[in-house]
C-alpha cells in the first residue's frame, strides 16, 4: 500500500473537502487518490448515480477493497499521471469537480508535475479543483510548488480555516474556473 497519510482523513476534513460539491452526469466528480475511502464514504450520498463519479487509485489492493465498499461508484486502478485519458476512456461526462487526496508533498517532483498538467486540462474546460495540505507540510517546496502552479493559472486559492480535528491538522485549497 502507498497511502500518503498517517491517519485516515477525519469527517471534519471530508466535510470541508466536499463543501459545495454537487456532482451529476454533466459535472462529474473526479477523485484522485481514493486511498482507503476515508473521504469517499462521505461522497456517496452526494453522488446521484454511477455516471457522476470517477475515482482513480494506484494501489490494486486498495481498489479491490474500495470496489467492495462502494459498489455504486466507478473506481479504477490507474495512475493519476494519465488522468485525462482515463476520463476520456470512461465515457463519462464533463468533469466539474476534482477532489484530490494525493500526497503531493511526498510525490517525486516529476510525478507531481505530470499530475498537475493533467489537472490543468480539466481546469481549462471549467472545473473546481480542491485538495488539502497538512499544516506541518504547508511550506515544504512541493506544497509551495503546487500552490504556485495553480495560482499562476487560476489565481489565488480559497483556503479554508485550519481543520484542527484532523490528524495532522490540514487546510483545504480550492481553485475554480468557468
Amino acid at each position: 500500500m502507498k497511502v500518503g497519510a498517517i491517519a485516515p482523513s477525519s469527517p471534519e476534513l471530508a466535510a470541508k473537502m466536499l463543501e459545495g460539491i454537487a456532482p451529476n452526469e454533466n459535472n462529474v466528480l473526479l477523485e484522485l487518490g481514493v486511498g482507503t475511502g476515508a473521504i469517499t464514504k462521505f461522497m456517496q450520498d452526494r453522488i446521484p448515480n454511477k455516471e457522476s463519479y470517477l475515482g482513480i487509485e494506484l494501489d490494486k489492493n486498495l481498489v479491490k477493497s474500495l470496489k467492495a465498499k462502494f459498489p455504486g461508484l466507478n473506481i479504477v486502478c490507474e495512475n493519476a499521471c494519465e488522468t485525462f485519458s482515463i476520463h476520456q476512456k470512461s465515457g463519462l461526462g464533463k468533469v466539474g469537480y476534482i477532489v484530490c487526496c494525493l500526497p503531493f508533498v511526498s510525490l517525486p517532483n516529476e510525478v507531481g508535475e505530470k499530475i498537475l498538467w493533467q489537472i490543468d486540462k480539466f481546469m481549462q474546460k471549467g472545473c473546481t479543483f480542491r485538495t488539502f495540505q497538512y499544516a506541518h507540510g504547508y511550506y515544504m517546496p512541493s506544497a509551495i510548488k503546487l500552490r504556485e502552479f495553480m495560482r499562476n493559472r487560476y489565481g489565488k486559492s480559497k483556503r479554508s480555516p485550519l481543520v484542527v480535528k484532523n490528524v495532522p491538522p490540514a487546510y483545504t485549497l480550492t481553485w475554480q474556473t468557468n
